[in-house]
C-alpha cells in the first residue's frame, strides 16, 4: 500500500509540473527556453494579440484558412497544445451560423459599453482556468469583478458571489498578473475600465457570451516585445510616453501619472466550446477582408461576441527599473476572463449599446447629444429594470 501511495503522489506531481511547463504559469514567473510544439504557431505559442488595423487573421484552430493574415500575425495551428486541460462543450452550441459580410448603414461611430470594476482579490496564486482546483499553483494574480474567485471557481460558485463591478449583474471573474515594484505589489486604484466592443464591422451580429465561456488573452511566456506592442492600442503608456514595447525604465514622477495598458481580446467564438486545451483555440480574432465588408469572423469561428479590451492603470511612476509583473517582464502581461454575467443583463447591454451603435458607460448610457431614444439600459442601482 505504501509503494502504491507514493506512485500516486509522484504521478500527481508530474502532471502538475507538465501543466506548468506547458502554460508558463508558475510561482516563479515565465519559463523561457522551452521548445515550441512542432507545427504550431498559435496565439498560445506566440502571445500575439490584436490591435486596430493589425488583427491576427487566423485562430489557433486546425485548418483555418479564411481571409488574409496581416504581417507578423500567427499562422493556423495544426493542433492544440496538450497537457493544459480539455475541450469543454457548450451545453447550447450555436450552429448553422455564417460570418456576416454585410455592411451596416452606420458603419462608423461607437459600438460599446464599459464594465467598471475594481480589484476584488490580489496576491493569490490561483487560476481557475489554467490550474483548476490547484490552489497556489500559479504566479500571483490581481482579480477584479467577482469577489469569490479562486482555484475552484465554477459558474455556480461565481453566481453565488458578489461583484466589485458597477453593473450588479456582472458576476464575471477578470484577472491578470500582479504588478510588482521590487517586492511590493502595486494594485490598480479604484474602478478600472473593461470595454465591451464590436470586433467585427457588422456590429449588429454581436451576441452575448455563453454562460461559462472562459479564455486567456496573451501569453505568460511571451518575451517578444514587438508582438506584444501589436496587441495594444499604444503599448505601455506613462505620462507623455507612448508605444513602449516594455515597461519603461523611467516615467514622469508627476503625481497624476500612472502606468497604463490597453489590451484587446479575440471576439469570434467557435460556437461549440466553453474552453479548449490551450484556453484560446475556441476563440479567434476577426479577419480583415480588405473589402467593403471590413472585419469579419473566420469561418471556423463564425459567432461574433463582444471584444473585451482591458484598460488598466497602475499608480507607479518615476524610477521604473524594478517594475515587473508576477509573470515576468512587460510582454508577459496577459489576462483571463470567466463569464458569469446575468444572461438577461448582458443581452440588454449588448443590444442597447453595441447593436444600437451607442457609446455607453457602465449604466448603458450614451452621453453624446445624438444618443438613441432609450438613454439608459440599467437603473440608478445598475440593475436591469
Amino acid at each position: 500500500m505504501r509503494v502504491r501511495r507514493w506512485r500516486l503522489v509522484a504521478l500527481s506531481v508530474s502532471v502538475t509540473a507538465l501543466t506548468m511547463l506547458a502554460t508558463g504559469c508558475g510561482p516563479k514567473g515565465p519559463i523561457t527556453g522551452m521548445p515550441t510544439p512542432s507545427a504550431q504557431s498559435s496565439t498560445a505559442d506566440t502571445g500575439q494579440e490584436t490591435a486596430p488595423g493589425q488583427t491576427p487573421g487566423t485562430s489557433a484552430s486546425p485548418g483555418n484558412t479564411a481571409g488574409s493574415t496581416p504581417s507578423g500575425a500567427p499562422s493556423a495551428s495544426s493542433s492544440a497544445p496538450s497537457g493544459q486541460g480539455g475541450w469543454i462543450p457548450a451545453p447550447n452550441p450555436v450552429k448553422n451560423v455564417k460570418p456576416s459580410h454585410e455592411v451596416p448603414p452606420n458603419k462608423g461611430g461607437f459600438h460599446e459599453f464599459q464594465a467598471n470594476c475594481s480589484v476584488s482579490r490580489t496576491n493569490l496564486g490561483d487560476d481557475p482556468i489554467v490550474f483548476p482546483n490547484l490552489a497556489g499553483a500559479s504566479h500571483s494574480h490581481t482579480f477584479m469583478g467577482n469577489t469569490t474567485t479562486n482555484a475552484a471557481s465554477t459558474v455556480e460558485s461565481l453566481r453565488k458571489g458578489k461583484t466589485t463591478c458597477k453593473a450588479k449583474g456582472d458576476l464575471s471573474a477578470y484577472w491578470m498578473p500582479t504588478l510588482l515594484n521590487g517586492n511590493t505589489e502595486v494594485n490598480p486604484e479604484g474602478l478600472q475600465t473593461i470595454y465591451y466592443k464590436a470586433g467585427v464591422t457588422d456590429y449588429r451580429t454581436v451576441r452575448p457570451f455563453p454562460t461559462g465561456l472562459r479564455y486567456v488573452v496573451g501569453n505568460a511566456k511571451n518575451l517578444d516585445a514587438d508582438k506584444f506592442l501589436a496587441a495594444t492600442e499604444e503599448g505601455f503608456e506613462c505620462g507623455d510616453s507612448y508605444k513602449n514595447k516594455n515597461i519603461p525604465l523611467t516615467c514622469s514622477s508627476e503625481r497624476s501619472v500612472k502606468l497604463n495598458i490597453r489590451y484587446q481580446a479575440p471576439s469570434c467564438w467557435d460556437g461549440l466550446h466553453l474552453d479548449s486545451p490551450d484556453h484560446q483555440s475556441h476563440m479567434a480574432y476577426p479577419v480583415d477582408t480588405h473589402k467593403a465588408s471590413g472585419w469579419v469572423c473566420p469561418d471556423t469561428h463564425p459567432v461574433a461576441v463582444p471584444k473585451l479590451e482591458f484598460k488598466m492603470a497602475w499608480p507607479v511612476n518615476g524610477d521604473m527599473s524594478k517594475v515587473r509583473f508576477a509573470s515576468g517582464a512587460g510582454p508577459t502581461f496577459h489576462y483571463d476572463f470567466f463569464n458569469a454575467w446575468d444572461e438577461r443583463t448582458l443581452a440588454a447591454m449588448i443590444n442597447g449599446c453595441i447593436v444600437a451603435a451607442r457609446q455607453c458607460d457602465a449604466q448603458g448610457h450614451d452621453g453624446r447629444d445624438d444618443q438613441q431614444p432609450a438613454p439608459y439600459v440599467l437603473n440608478s442601482d445598475y440593475l436591469l429594470p
